[in-house]
């Protein structure tokens, strides 16, 4: 079973002030405070009376299925009712920027679906045809400021699960994809994350439409490498900063979220055999951050998550 995970608008009003993190935070604790924020926030609408129930009562599929919706073959975390969401103003008066997460372990092949699901989302969620960046982050590759180099790193989760952080084929076909959604305008502009002048020059040259944004991770606030800064501005890429996971929902952190017990959803079964949720082993495919931007004022009116996982028939992970 697909599980659609969304955090809805974390900009509003009654949105948790935790989240908020300072600019040099690396950490996904945004992420993960706004989906346990919009759970717990959708729960209590559904069954006020239940706040001093006991977690096995919490966890029952009658409980959460009052505050969740299955459709499109999908099981929606919480139920999303996207004709009531949208931008305030006209299309023409924002700038949407979106960042697709591949995470570690999943197949290249579910690329091309995975960028497809994620984008239709974000569409619906701000009710436009198009947004005018897309910036995908391709797991295991880590930017090294001192040499201008990538490392590769290993999932957080702390599985064995690994996948090459150089499988440039895999970026090549990635890619293909992303520039056939550009050529139906539902994408503006291409980005990448965390990409070398070594890794760039390499893609380039396999490119129709190449990347206009390269969004990179300073560490300890360092200085952007030289040979970086002249090599984007002679491909007229526009470098930019960011503090994002690499592995943005390891799945330990899903089970976390979506388990049993004081702090979880009660949407998976407290064990295998258990009855009191849905059973199997949890396996997150993808994470993606949407902004909304009001050009004339700078002012971020929109701005969340969405992330699918897959549950049941799923390969176990290594432990």
């Amino acid at each position: 079973m697909k599980l659609i995970l969304s955090t809805s608008n974390i900009m509003t009003a009654g949105g948790p002030s935790i989240i908020r993190q300072p600019t040099t935070f690396k950490s996904n604790v945004e992420l993960v405070n706004s989906l346990r924020a919009n759970f717990d926030a959708a729960r209590q609408l559904q069954s006020p009376d239940t706040s001093g129930s006991s977690s096995s009562s919490s966890s029952s599929p009658e409980r959460y299925a009052s505050w969740t919706e299955k459709k499109d073959d999908a099981l929606y975390i919480p139920a999303v009712d996207f004709s009531e969401h949208g931008l305030a103003e006209e299309r023409s008066q924002y700038d949407i920027t979106v960042k697709l997460f591949y995470l570690p372990g999943i197949p290249v092949s579910r690329r091309c679906a995975h960028t497809r699901q994620a984008i239709d989302l974000v569409l619906k969620e701000l009710r436009v045809d198009s947004i005018d960046l897309l910036i995908v982050s391709f797991p295991g590759i880590l930017f090294d400021a001192e040499d201008d180099s990538e490392e590769e790193v290993s999932s957080e989760d702390g599985g064995s699960e690994e996948q090459p952080s150089d499988d440039f084929d895999s970026m090549i076909q990635t890619w293909r994809t992303l520039e056939s959604l550009q050529e139906k305008g539902m994408i503006s502009q291409l980005g990448v994350a965390e990409f070398g002048s070594e890794r760039l020059a390499r893609l380039l040259p396999h490119t129709k439409v190449k990347p206009s944004v390269n969004q990179i991770n300073l560490k300890d606030c360092c200085v952007v490498p030289k040979s970086l800064i002249l090599y984007a501005k002679q491909e007229k890429i526009q470098l930019l900063t960011h503090n994002d996971c690499n592995d943005i929902l390891p799945v330990g952190t899903t089970r976390e979220l979506l388990g049993p017990g004081e702090r979880g959803a009660g949407i998976l079964a407290s064990s295998p055999d258990a009855n009191d949720g849905i059973q199997g082993h949890i396996e997150t495919q993808w994470v993606v951050k949407y902004t909304a931007v009001v050009k004339d004022r700078g002012v971020v009116e929109n701005k969340g998550y969405f992330a699918l996982a897959d549950v049941g028939n799923c390969v176990k992970p290594s432990s």
